[in-house]
């Protein structure tokens, strides 16, 4: 008898995880990040600030989007790169090259090399994914709301190229109280000269 109920709680914790794994992967379908599309047939133009490789802020300019097929990402990126940033994935904790790098510098969009963060603004999240307080220029991202995994975050994307970087979340420190927790696989970093 034992036997038979550790059996049931087995089944029934199984299928209270695969309706919770089906409804989230409905609600990503439905709600989940959308690329940029062109209109009549041309990129829609967008408003970035440029930053030199030394961080200092120059204009703010206007640009065509970017938008490319799914094959011209995959040749462009790696593996990771591109699951991450065109199909709205997530590096494991501890995983990606920059959660714990401490040196000075940008850190550019890996598909469009717009600048996303600042140095100066990274913290440790201790989360494991590289963390700052807030982007170099609000123009140059882009927020949206995620319903994945059946819960309301803050998607964080690149203005230009709609790559997914992350999300943002209101647990970081003063002087913003933001944490915006980025994938290192969508970032490139520059060291300051």
């Amino acid at each position: 008898m034992i036997q038979k109920r550790d059996r049931s709680i087995s089944r029934r914790t199984f299928l209270v995880i695969g309706s919770g794994a089906v409804t989230a992967i409905a609600l990503n379908l439905r709600y989940g990040t959308k690329p940029v599309e062109a209109k009549n047939g041309s990129p829609k133009e967008v408003n970035i600030v440029e930053f030199s490789n030394s961080g200092q802020r120059e204009e703010t300019v206007s640009l065509p989007a970017i938008v490319k097929s799914d094959s011209e990402w995959k040749q462009q990126l790696s593996s990771d790169a591109y699951e991450i940033t065109r199909r709205a994935g997530t590096e494991r904790p501890y995983s990606g090259q920059y959660w714990n790098l401490h040196d000075k510098g940008l850190y550019r969009c890996i598909c469009c090399d717009t600048a996303l963060f600042n140095s100066d603004t990274k913290f440790e999240s201790g989360t494991g994914w590289p963390s700052f307080w807030q982007p170099i220029a609000k123009e140059n991202v882009r927020e949206s709301i995620d319903m994945s995994l059946g819960m309301e975050r803050t998607a964080v994307s690149c203005r230009r190229c709609d790559a997914h970087l992350g999300h943002v979340f209101a647990d970081g420190p003063k002087p913003t109280g933001l944490r915006y927790c980025m994938n290192s696989a969508s970032l490139k970093f520059v060291k300051f000269a």
